[in-house]
């Protein structure tokens, strides 16, 4: 991933610092991102919610390189020569959103011990 990153990094033509800076901070925010404000907030955002504007307006990635660095990123393999992927399961819980189609109870711990509560959401 550092590579990657850096590659990444490589691609940005204007406002780089903060274009990656963005970057991380959608990647690291702990909660869904519902507004660009939002993500100033983040730790890895480590510019105003000015940069983070500049960075949307200005930057702009060498599509052609960002093309080139993604397909060389080499996959993770196992000790077998399977595939090794992460998956992200996390629900995104929504117990408000009474209309929304496919919405299902999932499954959340509470703050005591053995608490089990099921939320409204998707998985």
């Amino acid at each position: 991933m550092t590579r990657f990153r850096a590659e990444f990094y490589g691609c940005l033509t204007a406002r780089a610092d903060a274009t990656i800076g963005l970057a991380e901070a959608v990647l690291c925010s702990d909660v869904p991102v519902c507004s660009l404000v939002e993500l100033s907030l983040v730790g890895e955002h480590r510019r105003g919610h000015g940069a983070l504007y500049a960075a949307l307006n200005r930057g702009r990635p060498d599509v052609g390189r960002l093309r080139q660095a993604l397909s060389t990123v080499p996959l993770p393999r196992a000790a077998d020569g399977w595939l090794v992927l992460a998956v992200d399961v996390t629900c995104r819980l929504r117990p408000d959103a009474h209309t929304s189609p496919e919405r299902i109870l999932c499954h959340t711990y509470g703050r005591g011990k053995d608490q089990h509560i099921m939320i409204p959401g998707w998985p």
